[in-house]
């Protein structure tokens, strides 16, 4: 098999898994916080063993000053995960997925915010068919209490989303794989305060669903995301990136039979459009030299996941 075509396979089965996500986290029948906390825990676990089976804490390149860096990522992944399964519960997967998918927009205004970059006039233009779109998507009536709450949560997880890019983005020389563990292990003691750890007592075969969201969705799908992104080229990992959202679409319909109407699906392809548009674009600009490993080391889970 050809690298790139191996390549595209595995981050095909990653995005395919990332799209399953929210049946594990609506399954499990824990609160987001517990949730978050189980999956930091099995997926620190996940990536440590394959990060030692792998030798990859030999030379590995953290410093403080990284490993601070990292931590930080960490925590605003860790929190973009909470609100995004807060979206799930509020609203339903589907119009939470499609949401979070406005995370390169943010990334661009972010940029230009913090980092000065300038924003193209094509890219201002993206920007307003990407709220066309996501005004579509919504379809929230002003009555509608639950539905807005729930697109709050699902922007404000596309915000975090953004801010742990840029924050990673500037980590050099580290493999992405101990990145992601050091963001996943943060995650623990953060979570601490928050995690009401009374009702998983009661969770069951919730157990197995919170396992697999570690260990399947945080360890595995990593794993085959930070392989594929070696072998692919930037426009590649784009376009395969909206398997995830297809995938949790068509998984949120055969499942729990929620689809989105009419007019909420005239808003996909604006969305999806626009942000090929602005992920392409970006990828084709020079990137800085602080960008290295970029592409791995910024994406949660997501990567984009989730």
């Amino acid at each position: 098999m050809r690298n790139e075509t191996r390549g595209t396979v595995e981050l095909t089965l990653a995005m395919v898994l990332s799209g399953t996500l929210g049946v594990f986290v609506v399954e499990s029948g824990a609160s987001p916080f517990v949730v978050v906390f189980f999956r930091c825990l099995f997926g620190a676990l996940a990536l440590a063993a394959y990060s030692l089976a792998r030798g990859f804490f030999t030379g590995h390149g953290l410093t403080p000053r990284k490993f601070g860096l990292a931590a930080l990522g960490g925590a605003l992944i860790v929190f973009n995960w909470v609100f995004l399964f807060e979206a799930y519960e509020a609203t339903s997967i589907s119009l939470a997925t499609v949401v979070y998918h406005t995370q390169p927009f943010f990334l661009v205004l972010f940029g230009a915010l913090v980092l000065r970059e300038r924003i193209a006039a094509a890219k201002v233009g993206w920007l307003v068919v990407a709220f066309a779109g996501l005004v579509l998507v919504s379809g929230v009536r002003p009555g509608d209490t639950a539905s807005l709450a729930g697109l709050g949560y699902a922007l404000a997880a596309a915000v975090l989303y953004a801010l742990s890019t840029l924050v990673t983005k500037r980590i050099t020389g580290v493999r992405p794989h101990l990145v992601a563990l050091v963001q996943v292990t943060t995650g623990i003691p953060l979570l601490l305060p928050f995690a009401d750890f009374g009702e998983v007592s009661g969770l069951g075969a919730g157990w197995g669903w919170l396992a697999g969201l570690g260990l399947i969705h945080t360890g595995v799908m990593y794993v085959l995301m930070y392989a594929a992104y070696q072998k692919l080229p930037t426009a590649k990992i784009a376009v395969l990136a909206f398997t995830y959202p297809a995938v949790a679409m068509l998984v949120d319909w055969l499942v729990y039979g929620h689809h989105i109407g009419l007019v909420q699906a005239l808003g996909v392809p604006l969305i999806v459009l626009a942000s090929l548009k602005v992920t392409l674009g970006r990828a084709a600009a020079p990137a800085p030299r602080t960008a290295a490993h970029a592409p791995a080391a910024a994406s949660p889970a997501a990567t984009r996941s989730a």
